[in-house]
C-alpha cells in the first residue's frame, strides 16, 4: 500500500473553445492552467467520476488538447497538447501512468488549435501507421508535423496565412483511401481544404459563406462514402458540407443539397482532382445545410462517434453544437423530409454564466457535455427509460489561483476553497452503499464579485472570507444545505440537529440584482414561489439568480449549485483600510482575527471580533507590512501572525485583554518576507515558513510566560526552493511531529521533526505530477485522523492543499508507512 494516494483532484477546464476532447476510451482530456487533466465521467464503468491523472509540463496556459484519433476506431492512447508557451507535446499512456513523448517546438506565437489523424499503411498493424498533427497559432501558421513507425515526429510543411490565422482545424482521410484531408477555419470567414500529394498538403478548394470567423469544424464519414464537414461561426450558423466522390470532374449539381437548401443558397458541386496510387480521382464539395437555431456564437460541433453495426461502421447522422448563448443543440437528420431537425436543446439556468465555450460527446451518444466560462463541466445523459437528458455529476473545479482551503471545525467532515474566481466551494465525499466512495463539490455558498483571497471555517456550518474588498464576510449554512450534506456525506441528521436546531434557520439564498450580498430566503418567502414571473425586473434587465429547494441523493449539477446552493450572508465586518488579506478563527469559534494588505504600520494592525456580537474587541499592533497568515493556538490563547516585513509576532490572551508577548524582528528570524505559520498540535512550538531565503524554521514559545519572554529557534531546516505553505499534522508519527511544506515549484514535502534533538527526516516528496505544477499557498491536515467519510479510524491521515494553479487536491496518508 502506498504512503500516499491522491483521493481527490478538482480543477476547472481552461476558458478556450478547443481545451477538452472526449476520447473513444471513455476518458475526457481538458487544459487545466498549464496541466493537461485526464478525466473519468460519471458512468463508463463501475469507477466514480473523478480526475486521475495530471500532466505537467507546459510553461503556460494548455489552450486546446487532442486525443490522437485512430481510423479503426479503436480506443485512443496517445494526446496532444498545445499552449500559449508556443509548444506542443505528445503524451503516451504506458500502462497506468502518462509520459511526455515529444515536444513540438517551432511556432513563435500561442498555439490555439491542434488535428491528428494517423494514416495506417498496414490495415492490421495499427502501430506501423504514420502521425499526422497539425497546430495552428497566432503567428498566422498551421505547421504540419509527421511521425513514421520508429521515428520522432518531424515538422514537415508550414502553412502560412498572411495577416490572418486559423482558429480551427480537422483532419480526415478520403474515404477508401489513406489520403488524409486537411480542413482549416480562419477568421477571414472561409473554410481551407488541403489534401496530402506527394509529401506535401495542396491547398485545394476555399470554403465560403460564413460571415463571422470559423469556430469550430469536425468531420464525419457518411455510410455511403462521402464526406461530411460540419462547420460553424460567430455568425450564429452551422453549415454542412459534402465531399462526394466522383469519376470525373462532372461539375453537376448535387441532388442532396437541392432538397435540403432553397433556390437562394443553393451551390453547384466544385470538383477537385487528387492522386491516390497514382490513379487520378475527383471529390465534389456542396453545401449540404445551414442549421440556424442558436442566438450567439457557435463554438463548437461534434459529430455522434461512429458506432459497429454489424461486421461494419456506421455513421449517425447526428451534429451537437454548443454555443455562447447558453445552450447545446443535438441536431439529427430526417431522412423522409430530407431535412436537419433540433432533437434535443439542453443547457444552463441562473445568471452566473456566460455560455459554453465547448461541447462533446461521449462515444456511445447517449451523454452530452459542455464546458464554459466558469471552467466547469454540464454533462447530460439520455434516460431510456424517461426518453429525457437529464444532468448527471460531474467533476470540475476552480478556474482561477484557489488562495486558501479550511476544513469544517467540526471533525473535518467537508473541505471549503476560496479562489481568485471569484467563488467559495465546498467538497466533501459522497458516501453511498454500494458505491466506492469519492470526492465531490457539495455546494457553491459564496459567487461574489471580487477576487476571494482568505477564508476561516468558525464552525462546522459557519465561515469568514475576505476577497479584495474592505469588508470580511461572515456566511451560515442554510438548512436545505444541512439536509443535502447528511443525505449525501452519510452524516446522521438528528446529531446535526441535536447540535444546533435548524428550524429557525433560511431555506436558502439568492443574490439581488446588482447585489454582492446573499440574501437569505425563508419558507414562504415570494422568492420560493414557482410562478418566476413575479420575480423578474420589468424589463428583463438584471435577472435574479432565483432559490429552488431541492432535496439531494447525490451531489448537485452544475446547474444547481450555480443556483441553489448559496449560503446567506449574515455579517460584514467594517474596519480595515485596504483589502482583507488574512483570517482565522479561535478553536472555539468565539473570536476572529483579520488582516488586510498595508504597506505603512497603520494599516497593518491585526482586529479580533467577538463572534457573539460581531463588534469588535482589539487592534493589535506589531508588524509594519501585511499580515500574510494568522494562526491561533489549539488552546485559544495565543496567536500568531507572520508578515512581509520578515518578522513575527505572537500575542496572548489574558482575561478581556490582548497583548503582544514576543517579537522576532528580522536580524533574528528570515531574511525574506514569511509567507506561512502553523502551530503543533500539543501547542509546544510553532514553525515559521518564508518565501525567498529557502528556509523552515522551528521556534519554542515554552517560556512565553517567563520574565524573558522569548522565542527560541530550536530548528532550521534548509531546502531547495522557496517555502510558501506549511502545516502540522493533528498527532505525533513515531514519536514525532509531522510537517507538511509546501513550495514555490508547487511540490509538497512531508518531514519528520524530532523534538529532541531537532533532526528533519523527509519521509515523502509529493511531485509536480502529484501535487502542484505552481505555487502552493495553502496546506490544512484534517483536523483529526482518519478519512472524511469512513469509519476506519486512526491508521490514516488526510492533508488537503491547493495553489497557483487552480487545483485543489485531498492526499490519504498512511501513517504506517512513514
Amino acid at each position: 500500500m502506498a504512503t500516499i494516494n491522491t483521493c481527490y483532484i478538482s480543477c476547472g477546464s481552461n476558458r478556450t473553445p478547443q481545451s477538452a476532447d472526449w476520447g473513444r476510451n471513455n476518458l475526457i482530456c481538458y487544459g487545466s492552467c498549464r496541466a493537461v487533466a485526464i478525466y473519468r465521467p460519471e458512468g463508463w464503468s463501475t469507477k466514480p467520476a473523478s480526475v486521475i491523472y495530471t500532466l505537467t509540463g507546459h510553461q503556460d496556459r494548455v489552450n486546446c488538447v487532442q486525443w490522437i484519433w485512430n481510423p479503426d476506431n479503436s480506443n485512443e492512447d496517445e494526446l496532444v497538447s498545445g499552449s500559449v508557451d508556443k509548444t506542443v507535446r505528445v503524451w503516451r499512456q504506458e500502462g497506468d501512468e502518462y509520459s511526455l513523448t515529444a515536444t513540438l517546438k517551432g511556432h513563435t506565437g500561442t498555439v490555439n488549435a491542434v488535428a491528428t489523424v494517423k494514416v495506417c499503411t498496414n490495415v492490421i498493424d495499427n502501430n506501423s501507421a504514420t502521425v499526422y498533427i497539425a497546430t495552428a497559432s497566432t503567428d498566422s501558421t498551421v505547421r504540419i508535423w509527421r511521425r513514421e513507425l520508429g521515428k520522432d515526429f518531424e515538422e514537415v510543411q508550414v502553412l502560412t496565412f498572411g495577416t490572418g490565422f486559423v482558429l480551427t482545424a480537422a483532419f480526415s482521410l478520403i474515404p477508401d483511401t489513406n489520403v488524409p484531408v486537411l480542413a482549416c477555419g480562419a477568421d477571414d470567414s472561409k473554410i481551407h481544404l488541403y489534401v496530402l500529394q506527394e509529401g506535401q498538403f495542396v491547398k485545394k478548394r476555399v470554403l465560403t459563406g460564413h460571415e463571422d470567423w470559423v469556430r469550430g469544424l469536425e468531420f464525419a464519414v457518411e455510410d455511403d462514402g462521402d464526406l461530411l464537414l460540419a462547420s460553424c461561426s460567430q455568425d450564429h450558423f452551422i453549415r454542412i458540407w459534402r465531399l462526394a466522390r466522383r469519376d470525373s470532374n462532372t461539375g453537376t449539381t448535387s441532388s442532396i443539397s437541392s432538397l435540403s437548401l432553397d433556390e437562394d443558397i443553393k451551390m453547384r458541386e466544385n470538383t477537385f482532382a487528387f492522386h491516390h496510387n497514382d490513379v487520378e480521382r475527383f471529390l465534389a464539395v456542396s453545401l449540404e445545410s445551414v442549421l440556424s437555431g442558436h442566438e450567439n456564437w457557435i463554438y463548437t460541433v461534434k459529430w455522434q462517434p461512429q458506432q459497429m453495426k454489424g461486421n461494419r461502421w456506421h455513421q449517425p447522422m447526428t451534429l451537437l453544437s454548443a454555443s455562447m448563448d447558453k445552450t447545446m443543440i443535438v441536431w439529427q437528420f430526417d431522412v423522409a423530409a430530407g431535412v436537419w431537425l433540433e432533437k434535443v436543446r439542453v443547457g444552463e439556468v441562473g445568471g452566473n454564466s456566460l455560455g459554453f465555450y465547448g461541447g462533446l460527446m461521449s462515444p456511445d451518444g447517449q451523454s452530452i457535455l459542455a464546458h464554459g466560462y466558469h471552467g466547469a463541466f454540464h454533462q447530460w445523459s439520455y434516460q431510456q427509460s424517461t426518453l429525457t437528458w437529464v444532468s448527471t455529476v460531474t467533476g470540475g473545479g476552480h478556474f482561477a489561483s484557489v488562495q486558501d482551503v479550511d476544513w469544517d471545525r467540526d471533525g473535518g467532515e467537508f473541505l471549503v476553497s476560496v479562489s481568485e474566481d471569484q467563488t467559495t466551494r465546498i467538497h466533501a465525499p459522497w458516501v453511498s452503499p454500494g458505491r466506492e466512495t469519492c470526492w465531490y463539490e457539495l455546494a457553491r455558498p459564496q459567487i461574489h464579485g471580487y477576487d476571494l483571497q482568505c477564508l476561516s471555517m468558525i464552525s462546522r456550518y459557519q465561515f469568514i472570507s475576505g476577497a479584495d474588498e474592505k469588508v470580511a464576510r461572515v456566511f451560515h449554512a442554510p438548512r436545505n444545505f444541512i439536509d443535502n450534506f447528511c443525505q449525501i456525506c452519510g452524516v446522521p441528521l438528528d446529531s446535526e440537529l441535536k447540535k444546533k436546531p435548524v428550524s429557525s434557520l433560511p431555506e436558502g439564498a439568492s443574490v439581488p440584482a446588482l447585489g454582492l450580498s446573499n440574501k437569505a430566503i425563508f419558507q414562504g418567502d415570494d422568492s420560493l414561489k414557482t410562478d418566476r414571473e413575479l420575480q423578474r425586473h420589468p424589463n428583463e434587465q438584471y435577472p435574479d439568480v432565483y432559490f429552488t429547494p431541492v432535496a439531494l441523493t447525490a451531489p448537485p449539477s452544475e446547474e444547481n449549485l450555480l443556483q441553489n446552493t448559496l449560503w446567506p450572508e449574515t455579517q460584514k465586518l467594517y474596519g480595515h483600510g485596504y483589502e482583507v488579506f488574512a483570517l482565522a478563527s479561535n478553536p472555539a469559534g468565539t473570536i476572529v482575527a483579520t488582516a488586510c494588505k498595508a504597506s505603512k504600520a497603520e494599516f497593518a494592525n491585526i482586529l479580533l471580533w467577538d463572534t457573539s456580537t460581531w463588534r469588535q474587541i482589539a487592534s493589535l499592533e506589531g508588524a509594519t507590512l501585511t499580515v500574510t497568515q494568522l494562526a491561533f493556538s489549539h488552546s485559544g490563547q495565543y496567536l500568531l501572525a507572520v508578515s512581509r516585513d520578515r518578522t513575527w509576532s505572537l500575542y496572548q490572551q489574558t482575561g478581556e485583554m490582548w497583548e503582544r508577548v514576543i517579537s522576532v524582528d528580522k536580524k533574528r528570524s528570515h531574511s525574506r518576507i514569511i509567507w506561512a505559520c502553523c502551530w503543533t498540535h500539543e501547542d509546544i512550538s510553532t514553525t515559521s515558513q518564508c518565501l525567498r531565503d529557502k528556509k523552515a524554521m522551528v521556534w519554542s514559545v515554552s517560556s512565553v510566560t517567563g520574565e524573558s519572554r522569548a522565542a527560541e529557534a530550536v530548528s532550521g531546516l534548509d531546502l531547495s526552493d522557496s517555502v510558501t505553505a506549511v502545516d502540522s499534522a493533528p498527532c505525533t508519527v513515531r514519536g514525532q511531529y509531522l510537517f507538511a511544506i509546501g513550495l514555490e515549484s508547487g511540490q509538497i514535502l512531508l518531514y519528520r521533526w524530532y523534538a529532541k534533538d531537532g533532526s528533519w527526516t523527509c519521509c515523502h516528496t509529493l511531485t509536480q505530477s502529484n501535487a502542484h505544477h505552481l505555487a502552493v499557498k495553502r496546506l490544512r491536515f484534517r483536523p483529526r485522523p482518519g478519512q472524511s467519510g469512513s469509519s476506519e479510524a486512526g491508521s490514516w491521515l488526510q492533508l488537503a492543499s491547493c495553489g497557483l494553479d487552480h487545483a485543489v487536491k485531498v492526499y490519504n496518508i498512511n501513517i504506517s508507512k512513514l
